[in-house]
């Protein structure tokens, strides 16, 4: 859809969007398919009312009226999906009706909109930046999961069945259903937390009668006997380890390559932490408030993308509340917080993104509907070629801009040490006396919260 836009006072635009003949014949079929279904005119059945015998009944007048009040409002989000507006309020639309399906229509939506922000120089921002240091403690936790996934089963002798043990088991029910030969290892919790608790201090060849409850409520029996009872034994932290567990000689080559990766996932997670620092300090500075409308439909938006996330798992919200010991109105002042800093994060990086004249091109779009593509194993021309002719190229096209503006700001500001900046946030100032909650870091596309 084309539009012209028209900045009028007091933060009012109007919009003339041109619709083609292609679309308004669309729309005149669509409206007649709806009319037919309802209309009730003697001698046709329901749905089958030709489109001559419609006119006679009720007028072209009033199907033409009914084909454009049904579709302005797509025609009109087709058309603001092109430029940088953000309405706030339900658009006046004013229009003539067409005179015919073949000939091209157009009309005005007059709306409120969210106000231009003003973003402060960012390059004058100073944002703490954490150090990527990597504690020995997560290097040993490593290495000891080495030891354990190398360890040797051996028989065990002169004890009972402990933790840690490694458990041959055969389980009988009461309807003389049997698992023969199951193997049990105690203390990871995959038995029903009555048998697990029952084979602790059990030895070899031993058999007993255990009683658990179902999912259901009910009581179910079962005799467990112990055949084979071994420990792991757990080899030393050397050379040895090292070539049993990976592809290094030696411990220092495979301590070496452990601290690594862990070091690249603790700076990928600091450079997350950065990057959503960046973007509040200049949402901060700049005192950005998004409009109230604009923050209520995205709070509606997480907490329909909430519900979605959680029916995929099969939890319902009321479970949720309670394991998350939220009541609905905490959750939607949570939300609503996120959801205000998310907005406010966009209206943001926006006025960066225009500031510094950012733009993303065709070509851009492609390859980055191509890389997910391929990543998720489909053919990614096809891909392409759907995504731009659904109209959902302009959305990518303003996520990839904003990621744009966010990489500049944050490639911008000066970064500090972080404990100075947090020194500095006990400082009162005005400016912090109502600034956004923390919560997670908006990235562009995402609207859907972390559960």
């Amino acid at each position: 859809m084309a539009a012209r836009i028209e900045e009028l006072p007091e933060n009012k635009v109007r919009l003339t969007v041109d619709v083609s003949s292609h679309d308004v014949q669309h729309a005149v079929e669509h409206a007649g398919s709806d009319l037919a279904e309802s209309a009730r005119i003697p001698g046709f059945r329901k749905g089958k009312v030709p489109m001559q015998v419609l006119l006679s009944r009720i007028g072209k007048e009033r199907l033409y009226r009914e084909a454009v009040e049904s579709h302005i409002e797509g025609w009109f989000r087709n058309a603001l999906a092109g430029t940088k507006l953000r309405p706030i309020t339900r658009p006046e639309y004013d229009y003539e009706l067409p005179e015919n399906a073949s000939q091209d229509f157009s009309f005005t939506a007059t709306v409120d909109v969210q106000p231009k922000v003003e973003v402060v120089d960012w390059t004058k921002l100073e944002v703490g930046a954490a150090d990527a240091e990597v504690p020995p403690e997560m290097v040993d936790q490593q290495l000891e999961a080495y030891r354990f996934a190398v360890a040797e089963l051996v028989p065990v002798e002169g004890r009972a069945a402990e933790a840690g043990d490694s458990l041959v088991v055969d389980i009988v029910g009461a309807d003389g259903s049997a698992q023969r030969d199951y193997a049990i290892e105690l203390g990871l919790g995959r038995v029903v937390e009555e048998l697990e608790e029952a084979l602790v201090g059990m030895s070899a060849g031993e058999t007993k009668q255990i009683e658990y409850e179902l999912a259901d409520g009910q009581k179910a029996n079962v005799e467990v006997t112990l055949k084979d009872l071994k420990e792991k034994v757990l080899p030393p932290v050397d050379d040895d380890l090292a070539r049993a567990a990976s592809e290094f000689d030696t411990l220092a080559e495979l301590r070496a390559d452990v601290e690594e990766r862990i070091r690249e996932q603790i700076e990928e997670e600091v450079e997350t932490r950065f990057r959503a620092a960046a973007a509040d300090e200049l949402v901060i500075a700049s005192k950005i408030q998004p409009s109230l409308p604009l923050v209520q439909a995205r709070t509606a938006e997480l907490l329909s993308g909430l519900v979605r996330s959680l029916e995929r798992r099969g939890i319902s919200p009321e479970t949720y509340l309670a394991v998350s010991n939220q009541t609905p109105q905490q959750l939607e002042e949570r939300m609503r917080a996120e959801a205000a800093l998310s907005v406010a994060r966009e209206l943001a990086l926006e006025a960066v993104a225009e500031q510094a004249g950012i733009e993303v091109t065709d070509d851009e779009v492609k390859e980055f509907i191509r890389e997910h593509a391929e990543a998720e194993g489909d053919e990614a021309g096809g891909v392409v070629d759907q995504v731009f002719a659904s109209g959902r190229s302009e959305l990518l096209r303003d996520d990839l801009r904003m990621r744009k503006a966010l990489d500049k700001v944050v490639a911008e500001v000066k970064r500090i040490p972080l404990d100075l900046a947090q020194a500095r946030e006990k400082l009162w100032t005005p400016e912090k006396e109502k600034g956004p909650q923390e919560t997670k870091l908006w990235t562009p596309g995402s609207k859907e919260p972390a559960v």
